[in-house]
């Protein structure tokens, strides 16, 4: 559903465009915000909110496939229209990461569907940022030898071949792991072993 808390920036240097827009947006019940240039966009303050961006190809100064390459977020979704568009350009931003493209005159059914779907991609993305930032602010408080311990259970070595492995008994590991546990606060170990993949941890293992 649409919602005011939702942003749709549009980039678009016809100002008859940018009115249109901003009054479909409106009623469909996102919150507009209108720019007549890349440069004016990018000046403007980064939104945590669900957010796309509705963007013209051809802009005087930077154009879009440009402004694509700076604002490369996967929070703010890309939507690409344009009057003059070709395979080889539509292909480039797709490629780069748009989610649709298209060619004036569209239906404004085709861009609130657009907008509709990328929205939602947005509120996924900053869900999955800000648990991913909340993990890897967890997994900073863990001491150097707790990450060590943490590695190597999430690899899937047991408490004994991990005190074999760092020198430390098995009742150290077990201390260490549950350390570990709380401090991510993880439920299980198949809980934790998904964080480990989600951080990209590696053990460095000292023998084989």
């Amino acid at each position: 559903m649409p919602d005011v808390a939702s942003i749709v920036f549009v980039v678009d240097d016809d100002v008859s465009v940018r009115e249109s827009l901003e009054l479909l947006i409106r009623t469909a019940g996102w919150q507009p915000h209108t720019f007549a240039s890349a440069q004016h966009f990018l000046s403007c303050p980064r939104a945590a909110v669900p957010s796309c961006l509705v963007l013209d190809v051809t802009l005087p100064g930077l154009n879009g496939l440009e402004l694509q390459q700076l604002a490369d977020r996967t929070d703010m979704p890309i939507i690409f229209i344009t009057g003059h568009g070709d395979v080889p350009m539509s292909v480039q931003a797709m490629k780069a990461g748009a989610v649709e493209f298209l060619t004036k005159p569209f239906r404004d059914d085709v861009l609130l569907n657009a907008i509709g779907s990328a929205i939602e991609r947005s509120r996924v993305a900053l869900r999955l940022n800000s648990e991913m930032g909340t993990l890897k602010n967890r997994y900073q408080s863990l001491t150097p030898r707790e990450r060590e311990v943490m590695a190597l259970v999430v690899s899937g070595l047991l408490n004994k071949q991990v005190g074999g492995e760092l020198g430390i008994s098995e009742i150290t590991v077990k201390a260490h792991r549950g350390q570990v546990m709380r401090k991510m606060k993880a439920d299980s170990l198949p809980d934790l072993v998904t964080m480990g993949a989600r951080l990209g941890l590696r053990p460095a293992l000292t023998h084989s």
